[in-house]
């Protein structure tokens, strides 16, 4: 009797657990498209380029427009050229052409724009511009106001960290960016950050010790494939952007390419598509973005076009 009633039991357990796992099968979601996010600067070279001016696909997940660039420099006042404002952040974008009512247009034409503001750069006035804090805290403290102003004034929706030069240690870039992007989020001035590292050994050593530390509060890596030799084949391209995604593990990584005479990389016309369908068909391809519309208007934008189109492939 006793044996009976173990088998029983044993019986309805095995009954339960194949319901259950049974109920659990047919709940499962179908596996999620990825989001492809499509992003391009603009602004820096004062040409005359406006949003309205670059193609746009409705297809396309999200369209990212990266105003170039706030600087937290001055000019004007010294005969030295430019001068660090230890944060305080100014706009030197073309704000004829690209300013808070085109940044409104732009948003209601089309759902799925986002526009972000990148900070720093390479250069102002031909000179390098240098991530020169003061001190930490000033310089969080600066950065957060100045930050917020221009983001209310413009109606924007990101922010872009693209220092190239340095004047402080990787450990106090990566304690004033992850600040200045912790406060951005909670106070919920910001709704995503990139970042937009190359592979050079100062600015890698910099934005590594910010991804070690604050990775978690940053949502892309814009790494500029571009900043590598001319000339770069698609197979060395596959090799980079695995290395780029170990150094900055678990990041949703975008390739890019770009339109000007100095840029290097894997260019449109030797392959970057080709190493593009490689990614997606591996299911690696997050996203493509460009330097920069400005460029591109003299060819009317065929790079936008097919690397949208790619995406949506």
């Amino acid at each position: 009797m006793k044996m009976s009633k173990i088998i029983f039991f044993n019986l309805v357990l095995t009954l339960l657990f194949i319901s259950f796992s049974t109920s659990q099968a047919r709940a499962s979601p179908a596996k999620s498209k990825p989001i492809m996010i499509f992003k391009e600067y603009l602004g820096a070279q004062f040409n005359g380029i406006t949003f309205s001016d670059v193609p746009i696909s409705p297809k396309v997940d999200e369209f990212h427009f990266i105003l170039s660039f706030a600087i937290d420099y001055k000019t004007g006042t010294s005969s030295r050229g430019p001068v660090p404002t230890n944060g305080d952040f100014k706009v030197y974008w073309d704000t004829e052409n690209l300013s808070p009512s085109h940044v409104s247009s732009i948003k209601s034409q089309h759902r799925n724009v986002k526009v972000a503001m990148s900070l720093g750069g390479d250069t102002l006035e031909d000179q390098f511009v240098f991530f020169s804090p003061e001190s930490i805290n000033s310089w969080v403290e600066n950065a957060v106001q100045s930050i917020t102003e221009i983001s209310k004034e413009f109606d924007l929706d990101g922010i872009d960290v693209d220092y190239e030069h340095f004047n402080a240690d990787p450990d106090t870039f990566a304690e004033c960016i992850g600040r200045l992007v912790f406060n951005l989020k909670q106070q919920k001035v910001v709704s995503y950050v990139s970042i937009a590292p190359f592979d050079e050994e100062s600015v890698q050593a910099h934005y590594m010790a910010l991804w070690k530390k604050y990775g978690h509060l940053i949502d892309y890596v814009n790494f500029q494939f571009y900043a590598y030799d001319k000339g770069t084949t698609v197979s060395q391209f596959l090799k980079f952007f695995d290395d780029q995604s170990s150094n900055y593990k678990g990041s949703n990584m975008l390739v890019s390419f770009g339109t000007d005479e100095k840029s290097g990389g894997l260019s449109p016309e030797n392959g970057f598509f080709e190493a593009c369908k490689k990614l997606k068909s591996q299911g690696k391809l997050q996203g493509i973005f460009i330097w920069s519309a400005d460029d591109s208007m003299k060819d009317d934008f065929q790079y936008e076009k097919k690397s949208q189109n790619l995406l949506l492939a």
